[in-house]
């Protein structure tokens, strides 16, 4: 397929597009807003000349923060940009930055929606994080002189493979970007293997690793918990947790507080729109269960915090004991292992990390993480650290080591970056 044909199937493919807006937008209503953006109408006022960073959605938004953050410090003349596609991105933008960035939607990747987007931002610069790759967006890109770069990149062998079968396209978008920022060589492999140019492709490592900790984030935690009366209780903590996980970690807690009658589980679904349903399953379940939005004070009857605020993970993290990452008891690739580790806590998950699968193979090399397949075992694995604490302890400890032997990545795309700029 080359870029022709792939512009052609989503023009025809349009419709579906429209009927995916409609569906998701049932339970997501925010997906029935700002349609507009999508096709570059309706664009909000950008000033031109600065840095475009794309973040797909939260996950993105979340790794590319502390880059975000750097270009401003180094680039104070120079505003930025930042794209999204979904809108719990798009709040986790508006969160993390306020009005200090701009922002909108990313047009689907039609040339002319890609086009009225660029001449309204007019960017030096486009930072793409990890792998979210638009051949149409490119191209625009490469016609105007705007050098690409892919920033914290990432390409599973599954999804190699998958590029590689669209060669036609794939090939000519890679050899129109002008750096890669790999994470590991084999990953850079893959890249080179598609088609970027070698020159292009350098190893900075991952910049998830280069995660700090606000002191006062820990002591808002500590203070919470003491006015929770919960210091000596036990709480441990299941974030980001997709359909399909949710009873099997409610039948994990069921089972520790049979020993643990006093345990406390903060349970906080991935995505906004199942936080209502997610709120009836636990209350239908039997426990008692209070809602971090409505403020409502945790006592020693409640068994289940819904964490159904955005914005707040690294928060509750901190609150926890024990934290178990979620979206790897299916298969939907695990989430950031990281996040937990930085804040000293051991680190649980399934088995499905193919999203991870260099973080979490340094992690479960030095004992930092536990893999877990069932509610049993998950249940098995919090009781043994709590009645391990030195254990829980020495996990804690090897995944901050972790996190320092891989620091620097951030100094390193800054700098590749850099490289690419035109200030002036």
């Amino acid at each position: 397929m080359n870029r022709t044909l792939y512009t052609l199937l989503i023009h025809l493919g349009l419709p579906l597009i429209a009927l995916r807006l409609f569906l998701r937008s049932r339970k997501a209503p925010a997906y029935a807003r700002r349609i507009g953006e999508r096709f570059s109408f309706g664009l909000p006022e950008l000033r031109p000349g600065g840095i475009w960073v794309h973040a797909v959605s939260v996950g993105e938004s979340i790794a590319a923060a502390p880059m975000i953050k750097a270009l401003q410090a180094r680039y104070p003349q120079l505003p930025i940009t930042v794209t999204c596609m979904t809108p719990t991105g798009s709040e986790r933008i508006r969160a993390l930055f306020g009005d200090s960035v701009q922002h909108c939607y990313l047009p689907y990747d039609l040339p002319w929606a890609a086009a009225r987007f660029l001449d309204r931002a007019r960017p030096k610069l486009a930072v793409i994080m990890e792998t979210e790759l638009w051949p149409n967006h490119i191209h625009q890109c490469a016609k105007r002189g705007i050098p690409v770069a892919l920033a914290n990149a990432r390409l599973s062998e599954r999804s190699a493979r998958g590029y590689a079968r669209l060669a036609g396209l794939t090939r000519p978008m890679l050899e129109e970007m002008s750096w890669f920022a790999v994470q590991t060589e084999a990953e850079a492999e893959r890249f080179r293997r598609l088609g970027a140019r070698p020159q292009c492709v350098e190893v900075t490592g991952s910049i998830k690793f280069d995660l700090t900790i606000d002191p006062e984030l820990l002591a808002r935690a500590a203070t919470l918990r003491a006015e929770w009366q919960a210091t000596q209780r036990p709480v441990w903590i299941a974030a980001s947790t997709h359909a399909g996980e949710d009873e099997i970690i409610l039948d994990a807690h069921r089972r520790l507080l049979r020993r643990y009658p006093q345990a406390l589980l903060i349970l906080v679904p991935r995505h906004p729109e199942r936080f209502n349903g997610m709120y009836e399953l636990c209350r239908r379940e039997g426990f008692a269960t209070v809602r971090r939005s409505n403020g409502e004070a945790v006592t020693a009857q409640t068994s289940v915090l819904l964490g159904d605020t955005m914005g707040e993970l690294l928060f509750l993290y901190a609150l926890a004991d024990i934290a178990f990452v979620g979206g790897s008891l299916i298969e939907n690739g695990g989430h950031n292992l990281l996040e937990p580790a930085a804040l000293g806590k051991p680190v649980l998950s399934g088995p499905h990390l193919f999203n991870f699968l260099e973080i979490a193979a340094q992690l479960r090399e030095v004992g930092a993480l536990r893999e877990v397949n069932d509610a049993a075992g998950l249940a098995a694995a919090v009781e043994l650290l709590w009645d391990q604490p030195e254990n829980a302890r020495r996990m804690a400890e090897a995944g901050l080591g972790v996190l320092r032997a891989n620091q620097g990545a951030l100094k390193r795309l800054l700098d590749g970056l850099g490289r690419l700029i035109k200030v002036g």
